[in-house]
């Protein structure tokens, strides 16, 4: 992609644990959603082209001096949604101890309420604290749960074809609310979980609203290769990582294996060949605090990821109430006149904004 991607991501009061104890930072505005409501609302203004919502099933830890409380992802999205209007919505959302269908209508519902402008992050959980916590199955390695991940974004795209865009016809006369001859049943099975259909909610605006995947362990790379988002740790060997993602239609020389920085260390992780030839967005990803740094640093850092090959970036500011306005603006203004980001007017839906096509239905007659 030719136009450069900025995300700024929402954890809390910022990635900073200490940040909600600045003079500047409301407490009580952190469990209202109205930090991030102020964080989102700046970031648009700005031309910021999506926010993400950090999440996860394990509680924070109960340390003094931090927010031991961290709000639902999902609900936070939805509750930024009726005030924005044109950034895109995010939230993480873990599917390892969550039912596939009440995932995919979870984000149908949030790319209709927020008018097209939805994806999700597809994480997963590997911890015995959140398998004792919600009591349905045994933790598992996560070359398992990332296995299972790809099944559940497979389903939930099914899901989401599982109404015609035109299924909805509202016949007062008749008493009709849909047609039934275009709802389908999807009939998905994977090995720990089958979803007969249809969706209980009408295809969303954008057909399937965007699908991302976090790279933090080597076992979320495969997985990565069904996203249509991609965010990436910053390394040396970010480039590498990127023509990986993007050599689909190479060799299989080429794309057989790529190694994988991450918390756990390093490791060569196979690639798979059956993948769209463009590969996805990627996007890397860095913690910022811009306010205490200054924005000349990361100047010369979006230049080095420009050349690695990135589509964007996905800042994790250490404080949303000092960052985010320092990103806003002395960051994006120089970008805009480098020609890298657009205008903080542009809108329309999120994969428009990405310059992804909007998927044909697969359940759609092509006649009628």
């Amino acid at each position: 992609m030719s136009r450069f991607i900025a995300a700024i991501e929402i954890d809390g009061a910022g990635g900073d644990p200490g940040a909600w104890r600045g003079p500047e930072v409301d407490p009580r505005a952190i469990l209202t959603g109205e930090l991030a409501v102020r964080a989102a609302q700046r970031a648009e203004a700005a031309g910021v082209d999506l926010v993400t919502f950090a999440d996860a099933l394990e509680a924070p830890a109960d340390v003094p001096d931090r927010v031991s409380v961290r709000l639902d992802a999902l609900g936070l999205a939805a509750r930024v949604a009726p005030v924005t209007q044109r950034i895109g919505l995010l939230p993480t959302i873990t599917v390892t101890h969550t039912e596939p269908f009440h995932v995919q209508a979870s984000v149908a519902t949030l790319d209709h309420i927020s008018g097209g402008r939805a994806g999700w992050i597809a994480d997963v959980s590997t911890s015995a604290e959140a398998a004792a916590v919600i009591g349905r199955r045994e933790p598992a390695p996560a070359a398992e749960t990332w296995r299972e991940a790809r099944y559940v974004v497979d389903a939930g795209r099914r899901l989401w074809d599982s109404w015609e865009d035109d299924a909805i016809i509202r016949d007062a006369a008749t008493g009709r609310f849909v047609d039934r001859e275009k709802l389908h049943y999807v009939d998905f099975a994977s090995p720990t979980f089958s979803v007969k259909g249809p969706s209980i909610v009408p295809r969303p605006p954008q057909g399937h609203p965007i699908t991302a995947i976090r790279v933090t362990v080597p076992e979320a790379l495969e997985a990565a290769a069904d996203a249509e988002l991609v965010f990436l740790p910053d390394s040396g060997e970010l480039s590498v990582q990127v023509r990986a993602l993007r050599s689909g239609s190479e060799s299989a020389a080429d794309r057989r294996s790529v190694t994988l920085t991450a918390g756990d260390g390093r490791r060569s992780v196979g690639l798979t060949p059956d993948r769209d030839p463009r590969g996805p967005i990627v996007l890397v990803s860095v913690e910022v605090r811009p306010h205490a740094d200054g924005v000349g640093r990361l100047l010369e850092s979006v230049e080095r990821w420009v050349e690695a090959g990135v589509d964007g970036v996905q800042l994790r500011p250490a404080s949303l109430e000092l960052d985010v306005p320092v990103i806003a603006e002395q960051l994006l203004p120089v970008l805009r006149e480098r020609g890298l980001v657009g205008s903080g007017e542009r809108g329309g839906s999120l994969r428009g904004r990405l310059g992804l096509r909007r998927p044909v239905n697969r359940y759609a007659r092509s006649t009628r």
